[in-house]
This record gives C-alpha cells, sequence and structure tokens, in this order.
C-alpha cells in the first residue's frame, strides 16, 4: 500500500586496525613507541600512521630530517587537513546502508565515483509491489491548503503507479510463473513505469576524503532537499565517531529543519 516515508541511513561496517600486526610492523621499522601517543579511532590512527609512514616520523632520528614530531593526534589531523595531505584519508572508510531513500537520491550519490563502492538494490530482479515515497517538506513553505492539495495528489500518483505494476502483472501472470528467465525480462520492463521519487536501499562504502567531499556538497542549503537529510543522518556518525577527522565542521541551522556543514579547512 502507497505510504510516505522516511530515509533512514545505518552505519553497518568500518576499517578496523588489526593491532597484532601493527605493532609488529612498527616493531621492524623501530617506531612502536608513537603508538603510545596516536589515539582516536581505528580510522584515525590509520590516517595518521599513514601519515607518518610517509615522512618517517613515527619518533625523532628515524629520518635524519625530521627533528620534531607531534605528540598528540589531534593536533596531527589538523595539520593534514590545513596541509591538504587528503591522500592517507583514503586508507580509511565506512559503509552505509541507506533504505527508504529516492531514485532522486541515489542517482545523485553515484555520481561520487572516486573513494566510493555501490550496491543498489536491483528492480530487474526485484519486483516491485508497494510504492512508497518521501514527501519533500518544502511544499509546506507555501501554506497549509497547498501543501494538503499536494500531499492529495503525490498520493494518488503513487496509488496508480501501483494499480500501473498490478495491471502489468496481471496482463503477464502465466509468463511471470513460467520461467525465471522470462520473470526476470517482465519485471525489468515493469520497472520503466515506476517513479523516480519511488523508495529504494542501497549500500555505499566511501573513504575519508570522499566523505568530507560529501559532506561539504549535500548538505549545502542549496544541494536538493532529500539527500541532505539522508547526508545530515550520516554526518551524525562521522563526527560523534571520528571527531579527529570530522569534528572541525560547524553545523549551521538552515531554518528549514536541515543542517548545513562547513569547515574552516581547507578541502582535503
Amino acid at each position: 500500500m502507497a505510504e510516505f516515508i522516511e530515509p533512514k541511513v545505518y552505519k553497518i561496517a568500518e576499517t578496523q586496525l588489526n593491532d597484532d600486526q601493527v605493532e609488529a610492523w612498527l616493531q621492524g621499522l623501530g617506531g612502536e613507541e608513537c603508538l603510545a601517543h596516536v589515539t582516536g579511532s581505528d580510522r584515525e590512527k590509520l590516517i595518521e600512521l599513514s601519515g607518518r609512514r610517509c615522512y618517517k616520523s613515527f619518533k625523532e632520528g628515524l629520518n635524519p630530517n625530521v627533528t620534531k614530531t607531534r605528540k598528540e593526534s589531534e593536533g596531527y589531523h589538523n595539520n593534514i587537513k590545513k596541509q591538504r595531505h587528503g591522500s592517507v584519508m583514503e586508507h580509511a572508510s565506512m559503509t552505509f546502508a541507506f533504505e527508504n531513500v529516492s531514485r532522486v537520491v541515489t542517482h545523485e550519490l553515484v555520481r561520487h565515483r572516486a573513494g566510493a563502492a555501490y550496491s543498489q538494490e536491483s528492480l530487474r530482479y526485484v519486483r516491485l509491489t508497494d510504492i512508497n515515497m518521501y514527501f519533500p517538506k518544502v511544499f509546506s513553505e507555501f501554506g497549509p491548503e497547498k501543501e494538503a492539495e499536494a500531499r492529495k495528489l503525490a498520493k494518488a500518483a503513487m496509488e496508480d503507479a501501483e494499480e500501473t505494476q498490478k495491471a502489468f502483472m496481471n496482463i503477464f501472470s502465466e509468463e511471470m510463473d513460467a520461467d525465471f528467465n522470462a520473470k526476470k525480462k517482465l519485471t525489468s520492463s515493469f520497472r520503466r513505469f515506476a517513479p523516480i521519487g519511488l523508495a529504494t536501499g542501497i549500500i555505499a562504502t566511501f573513504n575519508f576524503r570522499t566523505l568530507r567531499h560529501i559532506l561539504e556538497m549535500r548538505t549545502s542549503r542549496h544541494a536538493e532537499e532529500e539527500i541532505r537529510l539522508v547526508i545530515d543522518q550520516m554526518a551524525e556518525f562521522l563526527i560523534k565517531d571520528d571527531p579527529y577527522s570530522f569534528g572541525d565542521y560547524v553545523a549551521e541551522d538552515t531554518g528549514d529543519g536541515l543542517i548545513e556543514y562547513t569547515t574552516p579547512h581547507v578541502k582535503v
């Protein structure tokens, strides 16, 4: 049955260190003492250790050119962002499950290709039954009467789309029961008559450099409403769980119930 839904984001995976191997690696380089002051999440430790490996700056003396090393991680990460040493941020990643998002959102999301991986619900195989959608909050800005009219019209469009899918199923019911190849071809054909606002699901993995880019682009007050709502949810995970990497972002309420994230640091 056609319903209005709200997008939801789940953080389902993240980079973790193999502590024993990290220690063995650093012992081989003579830099294991840095573990006493490398702090943060596993993702942030990996970023810092990767950066230190570039200059062999685990401690003074390993690289004759390095006479002083940072002994606290927050400052180290701030310097990475200030110096635009973004490549080391590509080692750390998070994976999110986006559910009840429209194909409007997924079409925009997958435009972030570098440093990202996607697995989306396939409507070539998944048969459509319920046509659920996100109802944009922007309609409320133009008064309750127009919002009510828009909601009524949207509901009718969703129900009509559901009826269309059911009608296709009735026409080709025998073929859909015949074999999987016919079922796949017909399911793929039916999806062409579903609206772009259809609720779907996608799994996405991003490295941290890409995440900072997405955060700034897609929470902008000029970005599309639903994708802002989705990335705002994602930002809550990032800032809470990896503050060295994302804690520099300043959250500003843009007056529409959504948050814009900006940073004083140069983009990395």
